[in-house]
């Protein structure tokens, strides 16, 4: 395997001891940022404060993303997982020194604040961010009380680090005989095109049972972890007054919790996901299939034999962009330039897809690219949340590049809509390939806008039980999932040993708790804003690269809205549940010509 097709990261430091020295030189910004406690009242002192913040933002970041992404290529090297606890512990001390700063700016008053950006508009990338904190000011302690608070900040992040040590570092890929006779080595890279491609029901039990006896081995452990997070939300519920947990996850973000209850509503209704239901069953006849299995949802209704390399799946994406603006062109190339993309699965490495960056600093794309035509949706994917870094990087001030969650998501899939609809509209498909890429495009909906959605809802009802003071257990966790694939997919998912446990399976429940419900809101929005741009709107693929050059600069909501989408209403998922009825309708009429 060529290193071109590994990241570069000397990009961030040549070697070990040039980031060791700079993890070092770091330690004296949290020193200087102390400083000035009981002096933001002094407007040059306030400046000096808005400067520091702006050097740690960027050596942070640099430090950050060296260890963390160092790491995620070897989960199994222990040099490389201390290095990046070092970087964790930063945030601590941070937290420590910096505990002032919030209560004495609320002191100051908003109206004195404003005056200061009136008089200073060299520091105006800061004054969306005062905007938040006044708006959050009930939920903000005093001093002595942020300080105490952020003295726990380590043990609040802890559940993550030990969901990725016992499902990641110590985690060994096993290697079985099937019922067919054929050896395999079951990996969370390839599970799921080994699923695809089994000779038999047998074989795809035994490849999925293969995967997720590891999470039946540990699930009073993953419990245990999964508990502890819960824990550590309502210690920040109960320490700052927040309503409840969906309420400390959303405030924030001025995220109304009518957009998240009526995409719950939506899609777990009986007419919502009736489409859902009817797709299942379709598939069931069609494969011969005496049952779905959960896992039977990796079955494709026809066969692409077609294997790309990556260079291949590089000049699909950008051939799909051909008729798209020359900069957005140029900027999907960039972010696949060598160095930057990290390609192929191998030892320790991380599993999944993601992309890095901000802070001015070039993005990043993690892969564990396989030669799978999803393989080249996945490219696209991550190449549209780069383009959204670089957009941002290049019409915002640092402090308002980072954009929320909420809107992440759409760059990424708005990209994976146009692949599909290029492939779609090729002129050279055979019946099979329409079949397939029918599939791919309803299965985007599946996997993205009910899966997701379901796994929001399960946050959600599993908060309640935690906010009850109800005792939180695997079977307890296993319970809420049964009746959720119930309700979503009309599945008894309790006939598949290990499949209840899948709470466990998904990293984001551990790791950022109510993120995955926004992959359906981003998927919703990117869908009708993408639908604008493929009916020729007056000025519709200005304003989605408006969303993008945006950055954190306003609210997420008001951002869509400003891009087309009201996600306030209900209108928007109804649409989509619209849209998958079409689709898995013409589906059914394709299959039986």
């Amino acid at each position: 395997m060529s290193n071109k097709k590994q990241w570069n990261l000397t990009y961030f430091f040549k070697d070990e001891e040039a980031f060791l020295k700079a993890l070092e030189d770091f330690k004296k910004i949290p020193e200087t940022l102390a400083s000035f406690k009981g002096k933001l009242n002094d407007e040059e002192t306030l400046k000096k404060c808005f400067d520091e913040q702006k050097k740690l933002e960027v050596e942070l970041s640099r430090l950050y993303f060296f260890a963390s992404m160092r790491s995620d290529r070897d989960k199994k090297d222990v040099a490389n997982g201390s290095d990046l606890m070092k970087v964790k512990m930063l945030f601590a001390v941070l937290g420590e020194a910096f505990a002032y700063y919030e209560p004495e700016i609320i002191a100051l008053g908003e109206k004195k604040m404003e005056d200061f950006f009136a008089r200073n508009k060299e520091y105006e990338e800061f004054h969306f961010g005062i905007k938040k904190l006044f708006r959050g000011e009930k939920y903000v302690l005093s001093p002595d009380k942020e300080l105490l608070l952020s003295a726990y900040s380590p043990l609040v992040g802890e559940p993550r680090d030990l969901y990725s040590t016992l499902a990641v570092a110590d985690y060994v890929d096993p290697t079985i005989t099937l019922p067919s006779g054929k050896e395999v080595t079951v990996t969370h890279a390839n599970w799921s095109s080994l699923i695809e491609s089994a000779e038999s029901a047998e074989d795809r039990k035994a490849i999925f049972e293969a995967l997720y006896a590891n999470y039946d081995k540990h699930k009073n452990t993953f419990a245990e972890i999964y508990n502890a997070s819960l824990h550590a939300q309502m210690a920040s519920v109960k320490a700052r007054g927040y309503k409840d947990i969906l309420n400390l996850h959303l405030f924030h973000n001025a995220i109304d919790e009518g957009v998240f209850h009526s995409l719950i509503e939506v899609a777990s209704s009986e007419e919502g996901s009736a489409p859902l239901k009817k797709y299942l069953e379709i598939k069931r006849k069609y494969l011969g299939l005496e049952k779905f299995r959960s896992y039977d949802r990796f079955l494709q209704l026809a066969k692409s034999k077609k294997k790309y390399t990556f260079e291949e799946a590089q000049a699909l994406f950008f051939d799909s962009i051909k008729e798209f603006p020359a900069d957005f062109q140029e900027k999907a190339k960039e972010v696949n330039r060598d160095g930057f993309v990290d390609v192929y699965p191998g030892p320790g490495k991380r599993t999944g897809a993601y992309s890095n960056g901000g802070a001015n600093f070039h993005p990043f794309i993690l892969l564990n690219f396989n030669g799978e035509l999803s393989d080249v949706f996945t490219l696209a994917h991550e190449s549209g949340h780069s383009i959204h870094t670089l957009y941002s990087e290049e019409a915002q001030p640092l402090m308002t590049q980072d954009y929320t969650i909420f809107v992440a998501e759409i760059a990424s899939t708005f990209n994976e809509h146009n692949l599909l609809d290029y492939l779609l509209k090729s002129g050279t498909l055979s019946k099979e390939d329409q079949i397939y890429l029918l599939q791919k495009s309803i299965d985007e909906i599946v996997s993205t806008f009910y899966r997701q959605t379901l796994f929001g809802d399960y946050e959600y009802r599993v908060s309640k039980l935690a906010e009850n003071q109800q005792p939180i257990n695997y079977e307890v966790l296993n319970n809420v999932m049964i009746d959720l694939y119930k309700r979503y997919y009309g599945i008894d998912i309790q006939e598949e040993v290990y499949k209840p446990l899948v709470w466990a399976y998904i990293p984001h429940l551990f790791n950022s708790p109510f993120y995955v419900y926004q992959y359906a809101t981003s998927f919703t929005s990117s869908m009708l804003i993408y639908e604008n741009v493929k009916e020729g709107k007056p000025e519709a693929f200005e304003n989605y690269i408006n969303l993008l050059r945006s950055g954190g600069s306003d609210f997420p909501v008001e951002q869509v809205k400003k891009a087309g989408v009201d996600l306030t209403s209900k209108e928007p998922y109804l649409a989509v549940t619209k849209r998958m009825e079409e689709l898995v309708d013409k589906l059914e009429k394709l299959l039986a010509e």
